[in-house]
């Protein structure tokens, strides 16, 4: 006779198995709608493609003690408003850019990658670009040619030629000016931003 009280036995524990996995399932279909819905573009953190005709910011927000995203008044990349579908496409063909090209090999993209090179999350706000009125000028300068335009801080580190056409640098510089819009609840932190102008 197995003297075995109930609550130990190997069925029911078996059983419990089965339904605490099932639960958990349950769960992990729940959070991930939930997820994607919260990091789609257009949702509340995650700006909609075509914020790239706006000017972005960072302020510090105190009731959350961290810097967050401000969207401003007009200011087009490039000098060219876009649709929202424009927009989508332009961002869309830059982060396929930055896919293909591996530059999470060397660089952090939303807390993803390397920290070999820079972190790329708000690089249009990097204030190494100088003032706002030189970025797109000095970053598709570097783009093209980083070899020559160089700026390593002391490290001594440079990125290679990436050989980027003009559409594609484009592109990336669309993606990365997108990219600064995503409330990112701080990170990178300590990050000291461009100075906008007005």
């Amino acid at each position: 006779m197995n003297n075995t009280p109930w609550w130990a036995s190997e069925d029911v524990w078996r059983k419990i198995a089965v339904w605490i996995t099932a639960f958990m399932f349950v769960v992990l279909i729940f959070l991930t709608f939930d997820s994607v819905s919260k990091i789609t573009a257009g949702s509340e953190r995650v700006p909609p493609y075509s914020v790239i005709n706006k000017r972005i910011g960072y302020e510090f927000n105190a009731e959350r003690n961290m810097q967050v995203p401000v969207i401003g008044e007009q200011a087009p990349l490039f000098g060219q408003a876009l649709t929202e579908e424009e927009a989508e496409a332009l961002v869309t063909h830059g982060k396929k850019v930055v896919q293909g090209r591996n530059c999470m090999n060397c660089h952090t993209l939303l807390g993803n990658g390397a920290y070999f090179a820079p972190d790329l999350t708000k690089a249009w706000l990097d204030p190494a670009w100088g003032n706002e009125a030189s970025r797109e000028t000095l970053m598709t300068m570097f783009l093209k040619d980083p070899t020559n335009n160089a700026r390593t801080f002391g490290s001594g580190r440079k990125m290679p030629n990436m050989n980027l056409t003009d559409e594609e640098t484009r592109a990336v510089i669309a993606f990365l000016k997108w990219m600064s819009s995503i409330d990112t609840n701080g990170f990178p932190y300590n990050f000291k931003t461009i100075q906008q102008e007005g």
